[in-house]
């Protein structure tokens, strides 16, 4: 009777096992179908293109930044696009990939792919190329710098909670949700995020060949439609990704249809096989994690 139920057990385990693989096998080959559709697009004699795909809330510019430069340095690829689909995000990150874009079109012509959205943060880095192209009602603009501080101070009285602070400095802990902010510290977070919006407004006067002025007269956080950014200068033409790479393709000074190349994240097998999924779910994951963390309440955020 125990050879018997060792046997059965081991049966099922195996039946189980089995079927665990054949279902893992069935969505790789399905995986593997679906990248077969994509490559009428992606193969072909024509110029290669390297495209870069900037999606969601602007949190860190690593990944980017290393795509930018592979592109540059990579001569099979004749022209870079920038695929921009974000409402914006943190100052330093959307700094660093404009500066980014900028160092890459030292070597290659870099022509912005605006998405859905390309706002704030968004619009920032798009400045940055060659040309930028957009939809009709594409979301964009939004000029401007934005900090929200909290006050929590009613919520502890109301608990009886009371907190001590010590610190080496009166501004030290400037922004606490611990209590009321002072007349003196709204003048200084003022001051901060009035600095930073000046640093915006330039950058995207300059990048656009336009006068602050100009730009300041809807710098106030609005957004615009494509095709108002397209009447404001903002933009350069009205199309969408296969016509960016069309632009980009010209611009290099290339001939026939353009090849897109995607920069695709390296994976593991496993992350391979579910990277629809998986991927999907831990960028959720990863994009909350880093914004508890890393984004404290008072920092300043473009959108």
């Amino acid at each position: 009777m125990d050879r018997r139920s060792t046997l059965y057990a081991l049966l099922i385990f195996g039946g189980l096992l089995g079927a665990c693989f054949l279902f893992a096998l069935i969505l790789f080959t399905s995986l593997d179908s679906a990248d077969e559709g994509r490559k009428g697009w992606s193969s072909g004699p024509g110029p290669k293109i390297g495209v870069v795909e900037i999606k969601g809330v602007i949190l860190e510019s690593r990944e980017t930044i290393e795509r930018l430069v592979e592109f540059r340095r990579d001569k099979a690829i004749k022209a870079i696009v920038v695929r921009v689909d974000s409402p914006g995000g943190s100052v330093g990150p959307s700094q660093e990939i404009f500066r980014a874009i900028q160092r890459a079109r030292k070597d290659k012509k870099v022509v912005i792919s605006m998405g859905s959205v390309a706002a704030s943060g968004g619009l920032y880095i798009a400045v940055a190329g060659d040309r930028i192209f957009a939809s009709p009602g594409t979301i964009t603009g939004s000029i401007g710098v934005i900090s929200e501080i909290p006050d929590l101070s009613g919520l502890l009285d109301l608990t009886r909670v009371h907190v001590t602070t010590i610190k080496s400095g009166a501004l030290k802990d400037a922004g606490s949700p611990l209590r009321p902010m002072t007349a003196d510290e709204k003048q200084y977070f003022q001051k901060f995020v009035n600095a930073i919006y000046e640093q915006f407004l330039s950058d995207v006067a300059s990048s656009r060949n336009l006068s602050k002025d100009e730009v300041r007269k809807v710098a106030d956080g609005r957004v615009l439609t494509g095709q108002q950014a397209l009447e404001l200068k903002l933009i350069d033409e009205i199309g969408n990704l296969e016509d960016a790479l069309d632009g980009a393709a010209k611009l290099a000074g290339e001939k026939g249809d353009p090849v897109p190349v995607f920069a695709r994240k390296k994976q593991s097998f496993v992350q391979e096989l579910f990277r629809d999924g998986a991927e999907g779910a831990a960028g959720a994951i990863r994009d909350q994690l880093q914004q508890g963390s890393t984004v404290e309440l008072r920092d300043p955020r473009l959108r």
